[in-house]
């Protein structure tokens, strides 16, 4: 059964209370495969994706969940002639130090200083990616072109750039976290694969004046989206997940007096 027989009279109204359209078994591990097959992509096929998908894509992220259904999410999708104009405007802003040193982010996605076990971590999955890529550490040329990437969506066909309002608080960001998890599940059950990007943030002010975003809505992050080039090395990137034990505690004893 397609989302499009779960529709209501209302277009923007989905059956909640629908029956799944798969046994217990095949639900469980679709889902299950959709969420741990999720991972960021840093090469695309040129493959158009449909805007039709696109929209299937937000419609089934829009049912994340929000504190008081508040649902504060804003996206912002490039794509064609848009999205290469920006891609070129930020690269010029990137390949040039002075401007780019001066940037300044609209809030701190990562620790001003890194410490255990986040700094092995963030060392770990870098030093890989460079590593398959042929990378030298020190070799900044090269790190710079990595990096570059970003700005052309690593070469997805969509773009997406997802802004909050600033008048919110930070249980938004957390409802913003469950909404971009959503998008991305809910693109790989159509065969698509995603990047979120914290890159972008930067850029945020020239981002804004060319889609003209108004200045009370903060970026949170981009995203690219596409189909997966899997000749290209860097698509055989895996990251490691740390297992239950290590970060879950169950209490099921009442506390000693």
């Amino acid at each position: 059964m397609s989302a499009k027989l779960l529709v209501l009279e209302d277009p923007a109204v989905i059956d909640r209370n629908a029956a799944s359209p798969v046994n217990a078994e095949a639900l469980r591990d679709a889902v299950d495969w959709a969420i741990t097959s999720r991972r960021s992509v840093r090469a695309f096929l040129p493959t158009p994706v449909a805007r039709e998908d696109v929209e299937a894509i937000l419609t089934t992220a829009s049912y994340s969940a929000s504190g008081m259904n508040m649902q504060p999410w804003q996206v912002h999708v490039v794509t064609g002639a848009a999205k290469a104009h920006l891609s070129a405007e930020l690269a010029k802003l990137d390949d040039d130090p002075a401007q780019a040193g001066a940037l300044v982010e609209p809030y701190d996605y990562y620790p001003r200083e890194w410490f255990s076990p986040y700094l092995e971590r963030r060392r770990k999955v870098g030093w890989d990616l460079y590593g398959l890529l042929g990378i030298a550490k020190g070799d900044k040329q090269r790190m710079h072109a990595q990096h570059g990437r970003n700005y052309r969506f690593f070469d997805a066909p969509v773009g997406l750039f997802f802004t909050v309002s600033r008048e919110l608080q930070e249980g938004s960001l957390l409802d913003y976290g469950m909404f971009l998890q959503s998008v991305m599940v809910a693109a790989r059950s159509r065969n698509l694969h995603t990047c979120p990007q914290a890159a972008f943030l930067k850029f945020h002010r020239k981002i804004g004046s060319l889609l003209g975003i108004p200045v009370g809505q903060m970026l949170v992050c981009g995203m690219s989206l596409g189909y997966a080039d899997d000749s290209r090395v860097e698509n055989s990137l895996t990251t490691l997940r740390e297992p239950v034990s290590a970060f879950t505690t169950f209490h099921d004893k009442q506390p000693e007096t």
